[in-house]
């Protein structure tokens, strides 16, 4: 089935989103709309037509220390780096096993990128929850800051080779 991605907005109804996370289905269902209110946070929801969340992730702006990354990323780099955080991403239940893990995020990874044609970052950078939503994100290439394996980057100058050269982000 595909599924509608819109930028959420009080038509979506969020109450029956259930990841299995109690952290990300109450800050989507509580936070989420305060967030973008407030500008700190931008989150977008796919639906199927209904306008129910089937699945969610949320943007920021960002910066991260140069200091707290592998050479490998942060070369070249000013003090603050910035970025974009993906905050947020979750699928409901009845969607998770199916692959569509990787589609969310390829979404999340094009929106991020067309906006560096606006605004600048480097990085995009994610929080990961445990050990086993790290190692989702090391599959697509992040790579764990200093000091932490739950914190991952990524240039966004790679990314956007592979999602515009061969979309190997959506495999």
């Amino acid at each position: 089935m595909q599924y509608i991605l819109d930028a959420l907005s009080n038509k979506h109804k969020t109450e029956h989103f259930d990841c299995g996370v109690e952290v990300l289905d109450t800050w989507l269902k509580d936070h989420a709309l305060t967030s973008q209110k407030k500008r700190t946070a931008r989150t977008f929801v796919w639906h199927n037509g209904n306008h129910e969340a089937v699945a969610y992730f949320s943007l920021s702006a960002h910066t991260i220390q140069r200091e707290h990354l592998p050479n490998k990323i942060a070369h070249g780099s000013p003090s603050e780096i910035p970025a974009i955080l993906l905050g947020k991403l979750a699928l409901d239940k009845k969607l998770q096993d199916t692959g569509l893990g990787s589609e969310l995020l390829h979404s999340a990874l094009s929106i991020g990128c067309d906006a560096t044609q606006y605004i600048g970052a480097r990085l995009f950078v994610v929080d990961a929850l445990n050990e086993e939503v790290g190692e989702f994100y090391k599959h697509y290439g992040f790579k764990e800051c200093l000091n932490t394996s739950l914190r991952l980057a990524r240039k966004i100058s790679d990314i956007q080779k592979e999602l515009y050269a061969d979309d190997t982000l959506n495999n």
